[in-house]
């Protein structure tokens, strides 16, 4: 883990935006139009997908990927300019929140800056051409970090924009040298004292393929050395078959809790139901009480919550990487209230240093609880959306969801649950 990763960031929300898909308008300015509804929802951190120009060769879809990036030193005039831009950062400070930006460092468009000027620092094929390691990436080209005048380049642009902004998403990280993540963030602490670092870590068999490729495959254990953050996708496919039924969810629980025991003391997970490489929450959990057990789960688990734009209107339908795809803002379906409690809820000084306990029980409920000395926080969350007694190690008492403020009562360990979501602070 980071030597000087602080504890607290289990307390945030995380907020992220595809600026071509955020509006109609798909600028920086309608974005800014924006914050005060964005900070409403209790969010201190705003990721902004890559800003940067895209390619034009090899381009998948009418206007092409952001993560096939032309240009790290410069913004997409699609979105604005560098000024619109520093414009939009000094606004979501002013709000109170923190901004991100998306570092793709494992490749660039085929017709990128670098390939012109420094072909020399990118992977070649046998014949010389260039190529990337993965291949359904066909859109970009991948770089080779053997070269160290690479690393000079690419730590000098993280410092040039760590001058505007509060941190960084690595995508796909694992596939970059530890050595030079490390670098990187000592380099770039001189520029900005505190700077956020999240990794894009990858699923296991994504680590196992690559090794076997000969490439380097970072895992989680790995990546914590340099990062603050990273994904929980050690927990992915474990979660998708216990969505389709293909395991039970106590392996879900166990996998969660084994986290505890395998990583840092300070180690803080990226806790979210969607993200812009997957499937909407609402398209997996079509289910409205359902989907809102799961809502309140990711807030209450150990680490920061991050929601994909959309998401607070329940949007089912994930917006294309390579065209114009408008999030669909369905207001009808907003939930931005819940959301709202959630990240106040997550305030509470437990959520930042606990033990973290996650268990299944019978009728597809998580029992999760917080433990710190003699107060705990506890939640039931209901898989499925379904009324049930749920089994608890809980003293007994009246105690208010904090969800909603009625009153439940816990009586000879058991709770009855309406198929809601429930947490409850508990001191004894």
């Amino acid at each position: 883990m980071a030597k000087n990763t602080s504890k607290s960031y289990r307390n945030q929300v995380m907020y992220s935006i595809f600026v071509r898909n955020y509006s109609e308008e798909g600028t920086f300015g309608a974005v800014r139009k924006d914050l005060d509804r964005i900070q409403a929802l209790g969010v201190d951190m705003i990721w902004l997908m890559p800003i940067h120009p895209i390619g034009e060769k090899a381009r998948k879809g009418s206007l092409g990927s952001p993560y096939a990036i032309r240009d790290y030193r410069a913004v997409n005039p699609e979105f604005g300019t560098l000024e619109d831009f520093k414009r939009l950062v000094d606004d979501i400070h002013t709000h109170g929140m923190k901004c991100i930006i998306d570092v793709v460092y494992n490749h660039t468009a085929p017709d990128s800056w670098l390939a012109e000027h420094h072909p020399e620092w990118f992977f070649h094929k046998k014949d010389g051409s260039f190529g990337n390691r993965v291949g359904d990436w066909t859109d970009i080209i991948d770089l080779d970090y053997s070269q160290k005048g690479l690393w000079d380049y690419q730590i000098e642009t993280l410092k040039m924009w760590a001058q505007i902004v509060d941190g960084f998403r690595c995508d796909v990280a694992p596939l970059i040298p530890l050595d030079f993540w490390l670098k990187a963030r000592a380099e770039v602490e001189t520029v900005r004292p505190g700077c956020f670092w999240l990794a894009e870590s990858v699923e296991p068999g994504f680590i196992l393929l690559n090794r076997a490729r000969g490439m380097t495959a970072l895992s989680d254990s790995e990546l914590y050395q340099a990062f603050d953050l990273c994904y929980d996708y050690d927990l992915l496919d474990t979660y998708l078959d216990c969505m389709s039924g293909k395991a039970p969810l106590s392996e879900y629980a166990a996998a969660i809790s084994r986290q505890e025991a395998i990583y840092p003391d300070n180690y803080v997970k990226l806790r979210y139901l969607e993200n812009h490489d997957r499937p909407r929450a609402a398209h997996l959990i079509p289910d409205a009480r359902a989907l809102r057990n799961w809502t309140a789960f990711s807030y209450f688990q150990k680490g920061l919550t991050m929601l994909y734009a959309g998401q607070e209107v329940q949007s089912s339908h994930t917006p294309s990487l390579f065209d114009k795809d408008t999030v669909q803002w369905n207001w009808s379906r907003d939930i931005s209230p819940l959301l709202r409690t959630l990240a106040q809820i997550k305030r509470d000084p437990i959520f930042t240093d606990s033990t973290y306990t996650v268990q299944s029980r019978p009728g597809d409920l998580l029992v999760a609880v917080h433990s710190r000395g003699d107060r705990k926080m506890a939640g039931i969350f209901s898989a499925r959306g379904q009324a049930a007694l749920v089994n608890v190690d809980l003293p007994n008492g009246i105690y208010p969801n904090l969800i909603t403020g009625e009153p439940i009562e816990v009586r000879d360990g058991l709770v009855p649950s309406t198929g809601e979501p429930i947490i409850l602070k508990i001191a004894e």
